[in-house]
């Protein structure tokens, strides 16, 4: 699936993906973002909060910071 999105294994090692249908390709809380969105219900209302500049630049960092310790997790 991998080489059919086009996403190297550098890219699936540095973060989280999804992709939608038509080909449009999410990274790291953008992804997760719009999978909590997919879901429906509550988790769609969590999952919209990253349309917001302020929240979307938190979230980034957020999760740039624990995907540079995965490892330690």
């Amino acid at each position: 699936m991998a080489e059919r999105l086009g996403l190297s294994r550098e890219e699936i090692g540095r973060a989280v993906w999804a992709a939608e249908a038509g080909g449009r390709k999410f990274e790291g809380a953008g992804a997760i973002s719009r999978t909590l969105r997919e879901l429906g219900g509550g988790w769609a209302v969590l999952g919209s909060f990253y349309v917001m500049p302020p929240l979307r630049w938190l979230e980034d960092a957020y999760y740039k910071r624990v995907a540079r310790r995965r490892a330690w997790w």
